[in-house]
């Protein structure tokens, strides 16, 4: 049985602010993406990656992951040239922005020889999650919940989206479980100063069993990390549930009046390990 995982928090910081690298490692976010994507302008790529490079020769910087440009883009192919170049020991893997077919993640992993998260974006690669999960090198699956409602034409926030998207969840959900990889990301929190609202969305997908969430703000870490401890109803249910298994031995056993059989036990370790 393997370990349980830990839900993670993977922060967001536009490669071209490199005075902000220190900053998200100090936030207490999990992992550091730094973002060659979305928030650097097509003028600014060439700096985002040289900022990237600086950062990753200096011998104290920390393990990064490098959110990259689509595999259709025209900055891809210099996205990648760049990567390799870098030095491996500070790079943790790449995330792949508007993933859409299982060749762009195995060639992707072939040429960088690092794991891959593969960002779900578009339409077309909604619909080859199940080729796509099959994939070498692919590590996890995360998805876009901006530019999916713009593709599809839904609007974003409404309860229509809601049911879109949870199809899309329990897609990546149930291929993730069947081809064993990292349980999926979920994707940004728009607002990051609604601390109420992020812990509410943090809740909904640790209980639909994500693996983790992408944060565009500092203020989203501490939030996310408060939503993921177990409360004292649970923790101490789940330390009699292990105490009484390591006393007992028995395979079916009573817990506070509730019988306790093995996924009750591993139930119990996950929720310990937060």
């Amino acid at each position: 049985m393997p370990a349980p995982f830990l839900p993670q928090t993977f922060l967001f910081v536009p490669a071209t602010r490199p005075e902000r690298f220190a900053k998200a490692h100090a936030s207490g976010a999990d992992e550091v993406i730094l973002d060659w994507e979305d928030t650097v302008a097509p003028a600014d790529k060439a700096a985002a990656r040289a900022h990237t490079a600086a950062y990753c020769a200096d011998a104290a910087a920390r393990p990064v992951w490098l959110r990259l440009n689509a595999a259709h883009s025209p900055f891809h192919a210099d996205d990648v040239a760049a990567v390799t170049q870098l030095p491996h020991i500070n790079i943790k893997g790449v995330i792949l922005a508007k993933t859409e077919h299982a060749a762009e993640i195995s060639t992707l992993h072939q040429q960088i020889g690092k794991p891959v998260i593969a960002a779900i974006e578009t339409a077309q690669g909604m619909a080859n999650i199940a080729d796509m999960a099959r994939s070498d090198g692919l590590y996890a699956f995360t998805y876009g919940c901006l530019d999916l409602a713009n593709e599809l034409g839904i609007r974003f926030g409404s309860t229509a989206a809601l049911v879109v998207f949870d199809r899309l969840r329990t897609d990546l959900l149930l291929h993730s479980c069947i081809n064993r990889l990292h349980p999926p990301l979920e994707t940004t929190f728009p607002d990051f100063n609604d601390e109420a609202a992020i812990q509410r969305n943090t809740a909904y997908w640790r209980d639909m069993g994500f693996g983790g969430v992408l944060c565009i703000h500092p203020k989203q870490v501490a939030a996310v990390h408060t939503a993921l401890q177990p409360s004292e109803a649970e923790r101490l249910f789940a330390e009699k549930v292990l105490q009484e298994a390591e006393r007992s031995q028995a395979a079916v056993f009573q817990v506070d009046g509730q019988m306790v059989d093995l996924p009750v036990i591993e139930r119990a370790k996950r929720i310990l390990s937060r």
